[in-house]
Protein backbone atom coordinates (compact mmCIF):
# COMPACT_ATOMS: atom_id res chain seq x y z
CA UNK A 1 0.00 0.00 0.00
CA UNK A 2 1.13 3.58 -0.61
CA UNK A 3 0.03 6.45 1.62
CA UNK A 4 -0.48 9.99 0.41
CA UNK A 5 -1.11 13.17 2.42
CA UNK A 6 -3.85 15.39 1.08
CA UNK A 7 -5.46 18.60 2.30
CA UNK A 8 -9.03 17.93 3.37
CA UNK A 9 -11.14 21.02 2.79
CA UNK A 10 -13.92 19.57 4.89
CA UNK A 11 -11.79 19.42 8.05
CA UNK A 12 -10.59 23.02 8.12
CA UNK A 13 -7.12 22.34 6.91
CA UNK A 14 -6.42 19.09 8.74
CA UNK A 15 -4.52 16.50 6.78
CA UNK A 16 -5.73 12.98 6.24
CA UNK A 17 -3.97 9.87 4.96
CA UNK A 18 -5.46 8.23 1.90
CA UNK A 19 -4.63 4.55 1.47
CA UNK A 20 -4.69 3.33 -2.09
CA UNK A 21 -5.54 -0.33 -2.74
CA UNK A 22 -3.14 -2.70 -4.43
CA UNK A 23 -5.49 -3.05 -7.35
CA UNK A 24 -7.08 -6.20 -8.78
CA UNK A 25 -5.37 -9.53 -9.11
CA UNK A 26 -3.18 -10.14 -12.09
CA UNK A 27 -5.42 -11.21 -14.97
CA UNK A 28 -3.70 -14.62 -15.20
CA UNK A 29 -4.64 -15.31 -11.56
CA UNK A 30 -8.24 -14.34 -12.26
CA UNK A 31 -8.34 -16.63 -15.27
CA UNK A 32 -6.82 -19.51 -13.29
CA UNK A 33 -9.48 -19.32 -10.58
CA UNK A 34 -12.39 -18.87 -12.97
CA UNK A 35 -11.20 -21.60 -15.33
CA UNK A 36 -10.83 -24.07 -12.46
CA UNK A 37 -14.25 -23.09 -11.12
CA UNK A 38 -15.87 -23.40 -14.55
CA UNK A 39 -14.35 -26.86 -15.04
CA UNK A 40 -15.70 -27.85 -11.62
CA UNK A 41 -19.18 -26.54 -12.40
CA UNK A 42 -19.33 -28.48 -15.64
CA UNK A 43 -17.89 -31.72 -14.23
CA UNK A 44 -19.36 -31.77 -10.73
CA UNK A 45 -22.32 -29.40 -11.04
CA UNK A 46 -23.64 -30.57 -14.39
CA UNK A 47 -22.25 -33.91 -15.60
CA UNK A 48 -22.07 -35.79 -12.29
CA UNK A 49 -24.94 -33.94 -10.62
CA UNK A 50 -27.37 -34.90 -13.36
CA UNK A 51 -26.23 -38.50 -13.73
CA UNK A 52 -28.98 -40.91 -12.67
CA UNK A 53 -26.35 -43.11 -10.99
CA UNK A 54 -25.53 -40.31 -8.54
CA UNK A 55 -27.53 -39.01 -5.61
CA UNK A 56 -29.84 -36.01 -5.87
CA UNK A 57 -28.77 -34.89 -2.42
CA UNK A 58 -26.16 -35.84 0.18
CA UNK A 59 -28.36 -34.88 3.11
CA UNK A 60 -26.88 -33.65 6.39
CA UNK A 61 -28.73 -32.09 9.31
CA UNK A 62 -28.00 -28.37 9.86
CA UNK A 63 -25.55 -28.67 12.78
CA UNK A 64 -23.72 -31.51 11.05
CA UNK A 65 -23.46 -29.54 7.82
CA UNK A 66 -22.16 -26.47 9.66
CA UNK A 67 -19.25 -28.55 10.97
CA UNK A 68 -18.40 -29.82 7.48
CA UNK A 69 -18.52 -26.49 5.67
CA UNK A 70 -15.96 -23.74 6.20
CA UNK A 71 -18.45 -20.85 6.33
CA UNK A 72 -16.83 -18.38 8.74
CA UNK A 73 -15.89 -15.01 7.28
CA UNK A 74 -12.71 -13.45 8.65
CA UNK A 75 -9.24 -13.95 7.20
CA UNK A 76 -8.47 -14.15 3.46
CA UNK A 77 -8.54 -17.61 1.87
CA UNK A 78 -6.30 -18.71 -0.97
CA UNK A 79 -7.83 -19.75 -4.27
CA UNK A 80 -7.19 -23.47 -3.89
CA UNK A 81 -8.95 -23.58 -0.54
CA UNK A 82 -11.82 -21.53 -1.93
CA UNK A 83 -12.17 -23.99 -4.79
CA UNK A 84 -12.35 -26.85 -2.28
CA UNK A 85 -15.17 -25.04 -0.49
CA UNK A 86 -16.96 -24.47 -3.80
CA UNK A 87 -16.73 -28.19 -4.43
CA UNK A 88 -18.38 -28.81 -1.05
CA UNK A 89 -21.12 -26.37 -2.01
CA UNK A 90 -21.90 -28.54 -5.01
CA UNK A 91 -21.55 -31.80 -3.08
CA UNK A 92 -24.03 -30.93 -0.34
CA UNK A 93 -26.53 -28.97 -2.44
CA UNK A 94 -29.68 -30.47 -3.92
CA UNK A 95 -29.15 -31.29 -7.59
CA UNK A 96 -32.29 -29.71 -9.03
CA UNK A 97 -31.22 -30.55 -12.58
CA UNK A 98 -31.22 -34.28 -11.79
CA UNK A 99 -33.86 -36.12 -13.87
CA UNK A 100 -35.40 -37.52 -10.68
CA UNK A 101 -35.82 -34.24 -8.80
CA UNK A 102 -39.57 -33.58 -8.63
CA UNK A 103 -39.80 -31.80 -5.30
CA UNK A 104 -40.79 -28.30 -6.44
CA UNK A 105 -42.49 -26.53 -9.33
CA UNK A 106 -39.19 -26.21 -11.18
CA UNK A 107 -36.37 -28.50 -12.23
CA UNK A 108 -34.03 -29.50 -14.99
CA UNK A 109 -30.96 -27.95 -16.54
CA UNK A 110 -31.23 -26.52 -20.03
CA UNK A 111 -27.87 -25.61 -21.55
CA UNK A 112 -29.19 -22.54 -23.36
CA UNK A 113 -30.84 -20.93 -20.36
CA UNK A 114 -27.78 -21.78 -18.25
CA UNK A 115 -25.58 -20.10 -20.83
CA UNK A 116 -27.80 -17.04 -20.69
CA UNK A 117 -27.57 -17.01 -16.90
CA UNK A 118 -23.75 -17.22 -17.02
CA UNK A 119 -23.64 -14.36 -19.51
CA UNK A 120 -26.00 -12.33 -17.31
CA UNK A 121 -23.73 -12.76 -14.29
CA UNK A 122 -20.63 -11.91 -16.32
CA UNK A 123 -22.07 -8.60 -17.52
CA UNK A 124 -23.62 -7.83 -14.11
CA UNK A 125 -26.10 -5.30 -15.48
CA UNK A 126 -28.98 -3.59 -13.71
CA UNK A 127 -32.10 -2.93 -15.68
CA UNK A 128 -33.69 0.47 -15.12
CA UNK A 129 -32.49 2.76 -17.90
CA UNK A 130 -31.61 2.19 -21.53
CA UNK A 131 -28.25 3.91 -21.12
CA UNK A 132 -26.94 1.26 -18.69
CA UNK A 133 -28.81 -1.72 -20.15
CA UNK A 134 -29.48 -1.15 -23.86
CA UNK A 135 -29.42 -4.75 -25.10
CA UNK A 136 -31.37 -6.14 -22.16
CA UNK A 137 -34.03 -3.43 -22.40
CA UNK A 138 -34.77 -4.44 -25.99
CA UNK A 139 -34.51 -8.13 -25.12
CA UNK A 140 -36.98 -7.85 -22.24
CA UNK A 141 -39.46 -6.02 -24.45
CA UNK A 142 -39.09 -8.70 -27.12
CA UNK A 143 -39.83 -11.54 -24.69
CA UNK A 144 -42.74 -9.67 -23.11
CA UNK A 145 -44.34 -8.90 -26.49
CA UNK A 146 -44.09 -12.59 -27.39
CA UNK A 147 -45.71 -13.69 -24.13
CA UNK A 148 -48.45 -11.05 -24.48
CA UNK A 149 -49.31 -12.41 -27.93
CA UNK A 150 -49.50 -15.96 -26.59
CA UNK A 151 -51.96 -14.66 -23.99
CA UNK A 152 -54.04 -13.01 -26.71
CA UNK A 153 -53.03 -9.45 -25.80
CA UNK A 154 -51.97 -7.24 -28.72
CA UNK A 155 -51.15 -3.89 -27.11
CA UNK A 156 -50.32 -4.48 -23.48
CA UNK A 157 -47.33 -4.11 -21.21
CA UNK A 158 -45.30 -6.20 -18.83
CA UNK A 159 -42.19 -6.48 -16.73
CA UNK A 160 -39.92 -9.16 -15.29
CA UNK A 161 -40.34 -9.46 -11.53
CA UNK A 162 -38.31 -11.22 -8.80
CA UNK A 163 -40.69 -14.18 -8.54
CA UNK A 164 -44.36 -14.99 -8.97
CA UNK A 165 -45.25 -13.71 -5.51
CA UNK A 166 -44.11 -10.21 -6.49
CA UNK A 167 -45.90 -10.50 -9.84
CA UNK A 168 -49.13 -11.29 -8.00
CA UNK A 169 -48.52 -8.34 -5.68
CA UNK A 170 -48.13 -6.12 -8.75
CA UNK A 171 -51.60 -7.27 -9.83
CA UNK A 172 -53.08 -6.32 -6.46
CA UNK A 173 -51.44 -2.90 -6.64
CA UNK A 174 -52.12 -1.89 -10.24
CA UNK A 175 -55.72 -3.10 -10.03
CA UNK A 176 -56.20 -0.99 -6.90
CA UNK A 177 -54.65 2.01 -8.65
CA UNK A 178 -56.86 1.52 -11.72
CA UNK A 179 -59.98 1.57 -9.54
CA UNK A 180 -58.80 4.11 -6.95
CA UNK A 181 -55.93 6.24 -8.32
CA UNK A 182 -55.92 8.46 -5.20
CA UNK A 183 -54.55 5.51 -3.24
CA UNK A 184 -51.07 6.12 -4.65
CA UNK A 185 -50.73 9.55 -3.06
CA UNK A 186 -53.29 9.57 -0.25
CA UNK A 187 -53.14 5.99 0.95
CA UNK A 188 -55.77 3.52 2.08
CA UNK A 189 -57.62 6.13 4.15
CA UNK A 190 -58.84 7.66 0.87
CA UNK A 191 -60.55 4.40 -0.12
CA UNK A 192 -63.77 2.66 0.84
CA UNK A 193 -63.46 -0.79 2.41
CA UNK A 194 -62.06 -3.07 -0.29
CA UNK A 195 -61.43 -6.79 -0.62
CA UNK A 196 -59.69 -9.35 -2.80
CA UNK A 197 -61.47 -12.46 -4.07
CA UNK A 198 -59.39 -15.58 -4.65
CA UNK A 199 -59.92 -19.31 -4.86
CA UNK A 200 -59.49 -21.20 -1.61
CA UNK A 201 -56.69 -23.02 -3.46
CA UNK A 202 -54.97 -19.78 -4.54
CA UNK A 203 -51.27 -19.33 -3.83
CA UNK A 204 -50.49 -17.89 -0.40
CA UNK A 205 -48.72 -14.94 -2.04
CA UNK A 206 -52.14 -13.35 -2.61
CA UNK A 207 -52.62 -13.08 1.15
CA UNK A 208 -49.03 -11.98 1.67
CA UNK A 209 -49.42 -9.29 -0.96
CA UNK A 210 -52.63 -8.03 0.60
CA UNK A 211 -50.89 -7.78 3.96
CA UNK A 212 -47.90 -6.01 2.45
CA UNK A 213 -50.07 -3.47 0.58
CA UNK A 214 -52.13 -2.58 3.64
CA UNK A 215 -55.28 -4.25 2.33
CA UNK A 216 -55.10 -6.85 5.09
CA UNK A 217 -54.94 -10.63 4.89
CA UNK A 218 -58.41 -10.90 6.42
CA UNK A 219 -59.77 -9.01 3.42
CA UNK A 220 -58.76 -11.78 1.02
CA UNK A 221 -62.00 -13.73 0.75
CA UNK A 222 -61.69 -17.41 -0.25
CA UNK A 223 -63.99 -18.67 -2.99
CA UNK A 224 -65.20 -22.26 -2.82
CA UNK A 225 -63.72 -24.77 -5.26
CA UNK A 226 -65.19 -27.90 -6.84
CA UNK A 227 -63.93 -31.44 -6.31
CA UNK A 228 -61.18 -30.82 -8.90
CA UNK A 229 -59.85 -27.75 -7.08
CA UNK A 230 -61.32 -25.22 -9.54
CA UNK A 231 -63.02 -21.99 -8.49
CA UNK A 232 -66.82 -22.21 -8.53
CA UNK A 233 -68.24 -19.30 -10.58
CA UNK A 234 -71.57 -19.47 -8.74
CA UNK A 235 -69.80 -19.10 -5.38
CA UNK A 236 -67.76 -16.20 -6.80
CA UNK A 237 -70.85 -14.26 -7.87
CA UNK A 238 -72.61 -14.92 -4.58
CA UNK A 239 -69.59 -13.58 -2.67
CA UNK A 240 -69.47 -10.46 -4.87
CA UNK A 241 -73.15 -9.77 -4.25
CA UNK A 242 -72.69 -10.30 -0.52
CA UNK A 243 -69.76 -7.85 -0.44
CA UNK A 244 -71.70 -5.19 -2.33
CA UNK A 245 -74.66 -5.53 0.04
CA UNK A 246 -72.29 -4.82 2.94
CA UNK A 247 -70.72 -1.78 1.30
CA UNK A 248 -67.45 -3.60 0.55
CA UNK A 249 -65.81 -3.13 -2.86
CA UNK A 250 -64.39 -6.34 -4.37
CA UNK A 251 -61.86 -4.72 -6.68
CA UNK A 252 -59.94 -7.76 -7.99
CA UNK A 253 -60.59 -11.44 -8.63
CA UNK A 254 -57.50 -13.66 -8.56
CA UNK A 255 -58.06 -16.73 -10.72
CA UNK A 256 -55.51 -19.54 -10.83
CA UNK A 257 -54.15 -21.42 -13.83
CA UNK A 258 -52.23 -24.32 -12.34
CA UNK A 259 -52.73 -24.38 -8.58
CA UNK A 260 -49.72 -25.25 -6.44
CA UNK A 261 -50.87 -28.62 -5.15
CA UNK A 262 -53.55 -30.02 -7.46
CA UNK A 263 -52.51 -28.17 -10.63
CA UNK A 264 -56.08 -26.97 -11.14
CA UNK A 265 -57.11 -24.51 -13.85
CA UNK A 266 -59.96 -22.19 -12.88
CA UNK A 267 -62.72 -21.69 -15.53
CA UNK A 268 -61.54 -18.38 -16.99
CA UNK A 269 -64.44 -17.76 -19.38
CA UNK A 270 -67.05 -17.99 -16.63
CA UNK A 271 -64.95 -15.90 -14.26
CA UNK A 272 -64.42 -13.26 -16.97
CA UNK A 273 -68.19 -13.04 -17.53
CA UNK A 274 -68.68 -12.25 -13.85
CA UNK A 275 -65.80 -9.77 -13.66
CA UNK A 276 -67.12 -7.89 -16.69
CA UNK A 277 -70.63 -7.83 -15.23
CA UNK A 278 -69.45 -6.25 -11.97
CA UNK A 279 -66.55 -4.24 -13.48
CA UNK A 280 -63.87 -6.02 -11.42
CA UNK A 281 -60.21 -6.45 -12.43
CA UNK A 282 -59.50 -10.08 -13.38
CA UNK A 283 -56.01 -11.34 -12.64
CA UNK A 284 -54.82 -14.83 -13.52
CA UNK A 285 -52.02 -16.39 -11.50
CA UNK A 286 -50.50 -18.65 -14.13
CA UNK A 287 -47.08 -18.74 -12.49
CA UNK A 288 -47.12 -22.52 -12.70
CA UNK A 289 -49.60 -23.43 -15.42
CA UNK A 290 -49.34 -20.68 -18.05
CA UNK A 291 -46.68 -22.65 -19.90
CA UNK A 292 -49.55 -24.58 -21.49
CA UNK A 293 -50.09 -21.52 -23.73
CA UNK A 294 -47.07 -22.73 -25.72
CA UNK A 295 -48.89 -25.95 -26.61
CA UNK A 296 -51.65 -26.22 -29.19
CA UNK A 297 -52.75 -29.43 -27.47
CA UNK A 298 -53.04 -28.09 -23.91
CA UNK A 299 -53.63 -24.33 -24.22
CA UNK A 300 -57.37 -25.00 -23.93
CA UNK A 301 -56.89 -25.21 -20.16
CA UNK A 302 -56.60 -21.40 -20.27
CA UNK A 303 -59.44 -20.66 -22.67
CA UNK A 304 -60.52 -17.09 -22.05
CA UNK A 305 -57.12 -15.79 -20.91
CA UNK A 306 -57.35 -12.94 -23.44
CA UNK A 307 -60.23 -11.51 -21.38
CA UNK A 308 -58.13 -11.17 -18.22
CA UNK A 309 -56.71 -7.79 -17.19
CA UNK A 310 -53.40 -9.27 -16.06
CA UNK A 311 -51.41 -12.49 -15.90
CA UNK A 312 -48.51 -13.86 -13.85
CA UNK A 313 -46.33 -16.30 -15.82
CA UNK A 314 -43.09 -17.87 -14.54
CA UNK A 315 -40.84 -19.20 -17.32
CA UNK A 316 -38.66 -20.81 -14.63
CA UNK A 317 -41.44 -23.31 -13.96
CA UNK A 318 -43.03 -25.27 -16.81
CA UNK A 319 -40.81 -23.66 -19.46
CA UNK A 320 -37.67 -24.82 -17.65
CA UNK A 321 -35.56 -21.65 -17.60
CA UNK A 322 -33.14 -21.06 -14.75
CA UNK A 323 -34.38 -19.36 -11.60
CA UNK A 324 -35.60 -16.80 -11.44
CA UNK A 325 -37.78 -15.66 -14.31
CA UNK A 326 -41.24 -14.32 -13.59
CA UNK A 327 -43.27 -12.00 -15.78
CA UNK A 328 -46.24 -9.77 -14.99
CA UNK A 329 -48.35 -9.03 -18.06
CA UNK A 330 -51.29 -6.65 -18.45
CA UNK A 331 -53.53 -5.46 -21.26
CA UNK A 332 -53.51 -1.93 -19.79
CA UNK A 333 -50.63 -0.20 -21.55
CA UNK A 334 -49.75 2.52 -19.03
CA UNK A 335 -50.94 1.18 -15.69
CA UNK A 336 -47.55 -0.14 -14.51
CA UNK A 337 -45.91 3.24 -15.00
CA UNK A 338 -48.89 5.17 -13.65
CA UNK A 339 -49.16 3.06 -10.50
CA UNK A 340 -45.47 2.67 -9.66
CA UNK A 341 -43.59 5.70 -10.98
CA UNK A 342 -41.86 8.08 -8.58
CA UNK A 343 -40.09 10.10 -11.32
CA UNK A 344 -36.67 10.16 -9.67
CA UNK A 345 -34.92 13.08 -11.38
CA UNK A 346 -31.41 11.72 -10.91
CA UNK A 347 -32.27 8.58 -12.88
CA UNK A 348 -35.23 9.21 -15.17
CA UNK A 349 -34.32 12.60 -16.63
CA UNK A 350 -36.67 13.68 -19.40
CA UNK A 351 -34.05 15.65 -21.38
CA UNK A 352 -31.81 12.70 -22.29
CA UNK A 353 -30.39 12.40 -25.80
CA UNK A 354 -32.34 9.20 -26.59
CA UNK A 355 -35.99 8.07 -26.48
CA UNK A 356 -36.70 7.94 -22.72
CA UNK A 357 -39.70 5.67 -23.22
CA UNK A 358 -37.07 2.90 -23.18
CA UNK A 359 -36.23 3.74 -19.56
CA UNK A 360 -38.47 1.08 -18.05
CA UNK A 361 -37.27 1.12 -14.46
CA UNK A 362 -40.02 3.39 -13.12
CA UNK A 363 -42.60 0.70 -13.95
CA UNK A 364 -41.01 -1.46 -11.26
CA UNK A 365 -41.19 -1.10 -7.48
CA UNK A 366 -37.45 -1.77 -7.47
CA UNK A 367 -34.60 0.49 -8.47
CA UNK A 368 -31.80 -1.97 -9.20
CA UNK A 369 -33.34 -4.87 -11.09
CA UNK A 370 -31.56 -8.04 -12.14
CA UNK A 371 -31.60 -8.98 -15.80
CA UNK A 372 -33.82 -12.07 -16.06
CA UNK A 373 -34.84 -11.84 -19.72
CA UNK A 374 -31.57 -13.07 -21.24
CA UNK A 375 -31.83 -16.63 -19.96
CA UNK A 376 -35.41 -16.85 -21.27
CA UNK A 377 -34.47 -15.31 -24.61
CA UNK A 378 -31.45 -17.59 -25.21
CA UNK A 379 -33.53 -20.71 -24.66
CA UNK A 380 -36.42 -19.43 -26.78
CA UNK A 381 -34.07 -18.34 -29.56
CA UNK A 382 -32.33 -21.74 -29.59
CA UNK A 383 -35.43 -23.94 -29.40
CA UNK A 384 -38.01 -21.78 -31.14
CA UNK A 385 -41.75 -22.06 -30.61
CA UNK A 386 -41.77 -25.65 -31.87
CA UNK A 387 -39.07 -26.79 -29.45
CA UNK A 388 -40.78 -25.23 -26.45
CA UNK A 389 -44.11 -26.73 -27.50
CA UNK A 390 -42.47 -30.16 -27.69
CA UNK A 391 -41.04 -29.67 -24.18
CA UNK A 392 -44.43 -28.72 -22.74
CA UNK A 393 -46.20 -31.60 -24.47
CA UNK A 394 -43.59 -34.01 -23.11
CA UNK A 395 -44.18 -32.83 -19.53
CA UNK A 396 -47.93 -33.30 -19.85
CA UNK A 397 -47.39 -36.73 -21.43
CA UNK A 398 -45.19 -37.78 -18.50
CA UNK A 399 -47.92 -36.81 -16.05
CA UNK A 400 -50.52 -38.80 -17.98
CA UNK A 401 -48.22 -41.82 -18.16
CA UNK A 402 -47.57 -41.75 -14.41
CA UNK A 403 -51.32 -41.59 -13.85
CA UNK A 404 -51.76 -44.74 -15.96
CA UNK A 405 -49.05 -46.55 -14.00
CA UNK A 406 -50.46 -45.49 -10.63
CA UNK A 407 -53.96 -46.65 -11.54
CA UNK A 408 -52.68 -50.03 -12.69
CA UNK A 409 -50.41 -50.65 -9.69
CA UNK A 410 -51.40 -52.09 -6.32
CA UNK A 411 -50.70 -49.66 -3.52
CA UNK A 412 -51.33 -46.43 -5.42
CA UNK A 413 -54.54 -44.44 -5.07
CA UNK A 414 -55.14 -41.30 -7.12
CA UNK A 415 -56.35 -38.10 -5.46
CA UNK A 416 -57.81 -36.84 -8.76
CA UNK A 417 -57.16 -36.80 -12.50
CA UNK A 418 -54.29 -34.46 -13.43
CA UNK A 419 -54.97 -31.12 -15.09
CA UNK A 420 -51.51 -29.51 -15.22
CA UNK A 421 -48.48 -31.79 -14.77
CA UNK A 422 -49.21 -32.38 -11.07
CA UNK A 423 -49.96 -36.02 -10.26
CA UNK A 424 -51.35 -36.44 -6.75
CA UNK A 425 -51.64 -39.86 -5.12
CA UNK A 426 -51.49 -41.82 -1.89
CA UNK A 427 -49.22 -44.81 -1.39
CA UNK A 428 -50.96 -47.65 0.45
CA UNK A 429 -48.57 -50.06 2.26
CA UNK A 430 -49.33 -53.78 1.95
CA UNK A 431 -50.73 -54.11 5.47
CA UNK A 432 -53.42 -51.48 4.74
CA UNK A 433 -54.47 -52.66 1.29
CA UNK A 434 -57.99 -54.03 0.88
CA UNK A 435 -59.13 -52.80 4.30
CA UNK A 436 -62.16 -50.57 4.96
CA UNK A 437 -61.34 -46.89 4.49
CA UNK A 438 -62.32 -45.83 7.98
CA UNK A 439 -61.23 -42.66 9.76
CA UNK A 440 -58.52 -44.66 11.52
CA UNK A 441 -57.38 -46.11 8.18
CA UNK A 442 -57.00 -42.64 6.69
CA UNK A 443 -55.13 -41.52 9.78
CA UNK A 444 -52.62 -44.31 9.15
CA UNK A 445 -52.36 -43.39 5.46
CA UNK A 446 -51.54 -39.80 6.44
CA UNK A 447 -48.40 -41.02 8.23
CA UNK A 448 -47.02 -42.91 5.23
CA UNK A 449 -45.79 -40.10 2.98
CA UNK A 450 -43.57 -38.39 5.61
CA UNK A 451 -41.75 -41.66 6.34
CA UNK A 452 -41.22 -42.48 2.67
CA UNK A 453 -40.02 -38.92 2.08
CA UNK A 454 -37.42 -39.29 4.84
CA UNK A 455 -36.16 -42.54 3.32
CA UNK A 456 -36.16 -40.91 -0.10
CA UNK A 457 -33.98 -38.02 1.07
CA UNK A 458 -31.60 -40.26 3.01
CA UNK A 459 -31.18 -42.58 0.05
CA UNK A 460 -30.94 -39.67 -2.40
CA UNK A 461 -32.54 -41.50 -5.31
CA UNK A 462 -35.75 -39.51 -5.71
CA UNK A 463 -37.27 -36.28 -4.40
CA UNK A 464 -41.04 -35.76 -4.40
CA UNK A 465 -43.10 -33.41 -2.24
CA UNK A 466 -46.05 -34.30 -0.04
CA UNK A 467 -48.71 -32.36 1.87
CA UNK A 468 -52.26 -32.53 3.18
CA UNK A 469 -54.93 -30.49 1.40
CA UNK A 470 -58.09 -29.42 3.16
CA UNK A 471 -59.57 -32.56 4.67
CA UNK A 472 -57.32 -34.83 2.62
CA UNK A 473 -54.50 -36.46 4.59
CA UNK A 474 -50.87 -36.32 3.39
CA UNK A 475 -50.42 -37.41 -0.21
CA UNK A 476 -47.59 -37.20 -2.73
CA UNK A 477 -47.58 -34.31 -5.19
CA UNK A 478 -45.51 -35.39 -8.16
CA UNK A 479 -44.77 -32.50 -10.55
CA UNK A 480 -43.13 -32.66 -13.96
CA UNK A 481 -41.03 -29.62 -14.89
CA UNK A 482 -37.82 -31.30 -16.07
CA UNK A 483 -37.55 -32.05 -19.77
CA UNK A 484 -34.79 -34.59 -19.21
CA UNK A 485 -37.36 -37.03 -17.76
CA UNK A 486 -37.80 -40.23 -19.77
CA UNK A 487 -40.34 -43.04 -19.75
CA UNK A 488 -38.00 -45.14 -17.59
CA UNK A 489 -37.75 -42.29 -15.06
CA UNK A 490 -41.52 -42.26 -14.72
CA UNK A 491 -41.51 -46.03 -14.19
CA UNK A 492 -38.73 -45.63 -11.62
CA UNK A 493 -40.99 -43.35 -9.54
CA UNK A 494 -43.59 -46.01 -8.78
CA UNK A 495 -40.97 -48.73 -8.36
CA UNK A 496 -38.88 -46.69 -5.92
CA UNK A 497 -41.84 -45.55 -3.81
CA UNK A 498 -42.95 -49.18 -3.60
CA UNK A 499 -39.45 -50.24 -2.50
CA UNK A 500 -39.24 -47.48 0.11
CA UNK A 501 -42.70 -48.02 1.55
CA UNK A 502 -43.69 -51.66 1.16
CA UNK A 503 -42.69 -52.56 4.74
CA UNK A 504 -44.59 -49.73 6.46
Amino acid sequence: HSDMKEEDSLTTGQTCHLTWPKGPKHREDQHHFLTKLMDMMITEGIDKANDRKNKIVEFKHPKELEKILDLKLKDPTNDDRLLDICNDVIKYSVKTGHPRFFNQLFGGLDEYTLGGAWLTETLNASQYTYEVSPVFTLMEQCVIRKMLRLAGIENGDGIFCPGGSISNMYALNVARYQRFPDCKTKGMQALPKICVLASEKAHYSVKKGAGFLGIGMDNVLPIQTDDQGRMCPKALEETIQDCISKGIVPYIVNATSGSTVLGAYDPLEAIADICEKYKIWMHVDGAWGAGCLLSRKYKGFMKGIERADSLTWNPHKLMGTNLQASVFLTKHKTVLLDAHSAKAKYLFQQDKFYDVSYDTGDKSIQCGRKVDALKVWTMWKAKGDAGLEEDIDNLFSCSRYLTQLAKARDGFKMVQEPQCTNVCFWYIPKRLRGKPETEEWWEQIGKVAPVIKQRMVEKGTLLIGYQPDGELVNFFRMVFANNAVTKSDVEFIVDEIDRLGCDL
